[in-house]
């Protein structure tokens, strides 16, 4: 239940060969064996990108790729932060003199973020210092949250350590709002999101809204009282392909260009041009249709579930690509490579311009399947070659995140 608190499992390290290892380096590092272990995983969005913050649901799933810890309380005010990967530097610091630094997102200020808002939520005026050695097999930058799946375990940890509890939920929104310590708004990590605005009050003005009260295009349609496929026809109605410049906006809505800077446009795109609003507005709106007809073909599980939910991931990648223009060329050709080769539905996943892709591929078909695209894709390109070993993989759902205490 996602009102409980994250669960704690005793487990028999002989029989974990992953935590056995982590334990015996962090021996070796710190000179005594950990108290517990926390895990947080990665993420894969099924379907439904760049729809989160305009106010509409997606469909993320844990995979078994995960960031798992290592930790041992001290009685010093002083983490300590390794990693098993050489690659990632050690890292100190005091647990009352928190600094994290936006300007260079090394791994370990992602840790920090987890800490901090622990620790602020709490209030926490003498936090407990801590051992802590990482091992994470997330492949970075890769569009699977290794960066959040880092700042919830860190949370965890921080959580155990000091013998406080929270609900999922609880834990879940505060380290969201933690993230942000480092720069990063959730769902907001690319330029487009600086369109949301302004679609939001086009449409609304258009309609008779009260279009200053209109930040999400969730808004617009709850003010309206319609459904998603009416929103469309809303669309395809009040807004032209053809992209808006800021002045016919400023016109649209009967405001000066100087009132459109100040209350529509962010911080980051007062120099901006030309606005997409239309196909901006039509894959928001199309995308959360797909999201609530995936959802519904898995609760009645029809015959050819699996065709419709691969069309429906399909029709996805076509709209990132084409109305959001969040794809890019590799992306692409990975998506048709994985079509080819038997995948029944194939998208980018993550918020775009590089990442992955998700692959819905049947059981019996896996092992030809992985096979083939590493062929096509990745030992045809000697810079994709290096990649690899850490980049194609398959997975299945996992689990949330969990803390391990040795029995």
């Amino acid at each position: 239940m996602a009102t409980d608190a994250p669960s704690t499992l005793r487990v028999q390290l002989v029989e974990q060969p992953r935590l056995q290892k982590l334990k015996e380096m962090f021996l070796s590092k710190f000179g005594t064996a950990p108290e517990f272990y926390v895990r947080a995983p990665g993420r894969v969005n099924l379907i439904g990108e760049h729809i989160d913050y305009c106010g509409y649901a997606v469909l993320p799933m844990a995979i078994e790729q995960d960031i798992l810890i290592a930790v041992k309380p001290v009685k010093s005010q002083v983490v300590q932060l390794a990693n098993t990967d050489s690659s990632y530097l050690d890292f100190s610091t005091n647990v009352n003199n928190v600094q994290i630094n936006k300007t260079k997102p090394q791994w370990h200020n992602y840790f920090l973020c987890g800490l901090k808002g622990i620790q602020e939520h709490f209030g926490l005026n003498n936090p407990t210092g801590m051992n802590c050695l990482l091992d994470g097999t997330i492949p970075p930058s890769s569009g699977l949250s290794s960066s959040s799946a880092l700042v919830c375990c860190a949370g965890l940890v921080t959580l155990k350590a000091n013998g406080k509890t929270l609900s999922k939920v609880e834990l879940a929104e505060i380290c969201t709002k933690s993230e942000r310590y480092i720069g990063t708004e959730g769902g907001g990590m690319d330029q487009s999101i600086s369109f949301l605005a302004e679609e939001g009050t086009l449409l609304a003005k258009s309609k008779g809204l009260d279009w200053k009260d209109m930040s999400r295009l969730h808004d617009v349609q709850s003010g309206l009282g319609v459904s998603l496929a009416d929103m469309l026809t809303v669309v395809e109605a009040v807004l032209h392909p053809e992209p808006y410049s800021a002045e016919e906006i400023s016109k649209c809505l009967g405001i000066s260009l100087e009132e459109l800077r100040s209350q529509g446009l962010s911080q980051n795109t007062q120099d901006v041009s030309t606005f997409k609003l239309y196909q901006r507005a039509k894959h928001v709106y199309s995308e959360a249709a797909r999201v609530l007809e995936f959802k519904k073909i898995c609760n009645e599980a029809p015959a050819d579930a699996i065709q419709l939910l691969g069309e429906l991931m399909n029709q996805s990648h076509i709209s990132c690509r084409e109305m959001y223009e969040c794809s890019c060329p590799e992306l692409d050709r990975l998506v048709d490579i994985c079509l080819q080769f038997g995948a029944t539905g194939s998208r980018l996943t993550g918020a775009g311009w590089g990442g992955c892709t998700v692959s819905m591929v049947p059981t019996d078909k896996l092992n030809t399947f992985m096979k083939n695209v590493r062929k096509a894709y990745y030992q045809t390109n000697i810079q994709r070659l290096a990649l690899e070993n850490n980049s194609l993989f398959a997975t299945k759902p996992g689990s949330g995140a969990l803390v391990f205490v040795e029995a």
